[in-house]
Formats: C-alpha cells, structure tokens, sequence
C-alpha cells in the first residue's frame, strides 16, 4: 500500500492440511450414517447453524440435533451420544423430547473443530458430523490509519488524528508514519512534531516500509537500513513497531519475511510488524508478523469476505492478529456496515479502518489514504460503541 494504493493480488494458495481442516467453506457437513433395514435413524445438526459456526474458545456453546425415524421425529428417550476432539460437553450422553436433543459444549483450542452426534432409537445407532471453527476470545477493536499525508502547522489531517484520539481514550488509535513512502536520510521536523502530539494523546505510531514483495527490487539490506533509519530520527520511544506494505502471500517469499520479523524483534522484541499483502496469505506468514492485513480494497468486495473459503487458519489467531483497510466505503452508514463486519465472529478481525475516499484499481486511479474520511469522529464513535456493545451511533 503505496501514497497510491496497489491492486489486490490474487489469492495465494493455502497449504494442503489447511485446505483440509476448512475443506467445507464453512457450511454444513452433517451426513447420515446409515441405520440397518429395520428402521432408518436420522439426525441432522440444527444448531451451531452455518451462519454462526465461529465460536470462542472456552465459551459455552449450545449444541443441537434433530431425530428421526422412518422420516418422523423420533419417540421422546432417543440416545445421543457427543463427542469432539478438543471439547468437552455437558451433558455428554441426552435424550431427544419432541424428536430434539441439545447440550453444551466447551472447546479448548482454537482452529477447526468437527462435532459428531450419534443417535440411538429402537436398537439402530446413525451419526452425522459438523465443522465448526474456534477462536480465541476477541479484544476489542482498534483502528489502523493509513496517515498519507503531510502534517502542515494548519488544518492538517493529523490535527484531526490528534483531537480524535484525545477524545477517545478508549479506542487504540495507531497511524502508520509515510515521510516520503519511506525513503529519507533525516528526521522532518514536522513529522517529529506531530507523532510526538499524537502519541502524547494516547495514539501509537507504526512506520511505512516498502518490501516490494519479496522480489529483491529492495533488498533486505536497504530494508533493514530503511527500519534503522526510522528508529535513529524519530525514535523508539515514538515508534510502536513497523509497517510492511507490499508483502507477499505465497510461501516462495516466506524466508525473506522471516528475516526482516526476526530483524525487528532482535532489535526489541515488543515492536510490532504488521504485514500488508493486502489478501489472505499461506498460514505460515502468521508466524511472519504480529498483523497481517488481509483484506485491502472496496468496500463492496468486503461484504463477501469469508476466511472460510480456504483460509480458516486465521481462526486459530487472535483478532488483533488481523486488520482489513476499507476505501469506497461511500457513506457514513456503509463504513459501519464494514466496521461491524469486521468485529463478527467469522472475520475475527481486530484492527480497522474505512474511508469514503475513492480509488480503482483496474485504472490505478485515486488515494484513498490522501487524508482522514469525512467520518472520522464517527467511524472512532462506531468502534467505541462496538467494543462496549452499545447500540451504533447515528450517521
């Protein structure tokens, strides 16, 4: 994510025991296991339902099945037995009232997690499965700021930055510090000035560093003097960690990332790497940053955004260790529909930001992060009322 944005890559590719553990995209996969001729026993999950199959590790979660026999619900007394791997349920044997029976299940680990119920009616035993994924429990939102833009003495977007962190102490504001897209020999003294206001009004600062994706355009030398640089003129004390656009998705790249993580972590290890591939990457990169952002682009796409469809290893991450950047989000009212999207279970995505600036990517035309969004008091207001779990405020 250059001054300009970049297009979205294509998806990468997800390592085959990934694949597997998400095989179903989410949906359900209950099926029957076939009774013997004497009578056919059905059971069917009804609830987790496909819509809310991301649930928190260590919670406690309803779990349901439908009995049948010979196509009708089955006499009230059918046994059904649970079991998962990873969970434990209470209780761990039910009977079915009304062809229904139900427990509660506790998962202890994050990731994909396949519920089995068998159902026992007149001596004939069927078992169906269900994939459900586990996440650890979410930390509240934050937001991420693309900060492309000067901070003149007068009316400059940082000044708006500065106000707005100051006026919600409770929302984890971090801007992501661009002199130049990066490239600089000295220290700006108005940059200074204002990363040293915005800090001292509770914000965080990140610093923009190009990697060209892996590809040696800049090598890992130039890089590291680059992340040197940033720390030598604006310092660590103002400095949170690194921003590292331009990252790549597929597992060619991955020792190339690798080696600039641990360069940043050897130089102290609480700052933190976010990565920006801008799209879901093979799995091993979470091992490759602290964040990954993946999800940059239209408002529009990020209504369909599902890490189900091939990418259910970011369930087994924190939120915080995923952050989607918004543009086109055209209005007041479209920017919460993306933020709330965001906060769900089945985004499990920590930090956030949209914009009502305009880019395109098959022409390359626009920037959306050339200054704040004409929603800026109320895109902070939204997350606010989302973390506490208030009603939304007005557009």
């Amino acid at each position: 994510m250059t001054a300009v944005a970049h297009s979205l890559r294509p998806l990468a590719l997800v390592p085959l025991l990934t694949a597997l553990l998400a095989g179903c995209g989410g949906g359900s996969d209950n099926t029957t296991t076939p009774s013997t001729p004497s009578g056919q026993v059905g059971v069917q999950f009804t609830t987790p339902t496909d819509a809310d199959n991301v649930q928190t590790v260590g919670a406690a979660i309803p779990v349901a099945v439908g009995v049948t026999f010979n196509g009708a619900s089955a006499a009230d007394g059918a046994a059904v037995v649970w079991s998962a791997a990873n969970a434990s349920f209470s209780p761990a044997r039910s009977s079915s009232v009304d062809g229904k029976a139900a427990t509660t299940m506790v998962g202890t680990q994050a990731g994909a997690l396949q519920l089995q119920a068998s159902a026992t009616v007149s001596g004939q035993t069927a078992s169906t499965r269900k994939t459900i994924y586990l996440r650890p429990a979410p930390q509240p939102l934050e937001v991420l700021v693309p900060a492309y833009f000067y901070p003149y003495e007068n009316a400059s977007p940082w000044d708006q930055l500065i106000s707005g962190a100051q006026a919600h102490p409770s929302v984890q504001v971090t801007a992501i510090l661009n002199p130049n897209n990066g490239i600089f020999s000295n220290a700006d003294e108005q940059y200074a000035r204002a990363i040293s206001d915005f800090t001292g009004a509770g914000g965080q600062v990140i610093a923009y560093v190009s990697t060209s994706y892996g590809t040696g355009a800049r090598s890992l030398t130039d890089i590291k003097q680059n992340i040197d640089r940033y720390l030598r003129y604006y310092g660590r004390d103002q400095l949170s960690g690194f921003f590292l656009d331009e990252m790549a998705a597929t597992s060619d790249r991955l020792a190339f990332y690798r080696e600039l993580y641990n360069y940043i972590k050897g130089l102290d290890s609480e700052l933190r790497v976010v990565g920006n591939p801008g799209t879901f990457t093979v799995a091993d990169y979470a091992g490759v940053a602290d964040v990954l952002v993946t999800f940059e682009g239209k408002a529009s796409a990020y209504a369909s955004f599902n890490p189900q469809d091939g990418h259910a290893w970011v369930y087994g991450q924190a939120n915080t260790a995923q952050a989607m950047l918004v543009h086109n989000a055209t209005s007041c009212a479209a920017m919460q529909t993306a933020v709330r999207a965001a906060a769900t279970a089945r985004s499990n995505t920590g930090m956030v930001y949209a914009t009502d600036l305009l880019y395109e990517p098959a022409t390359d035309t626009g920037n959306p992060w050339a200054a704040l969004p004409s929603y800026w008091t109320p895109l902070l207001d939204t997350v606010s009322a989302l973390n506490r779990g208030t009603a939304l405020p007005g557009c």
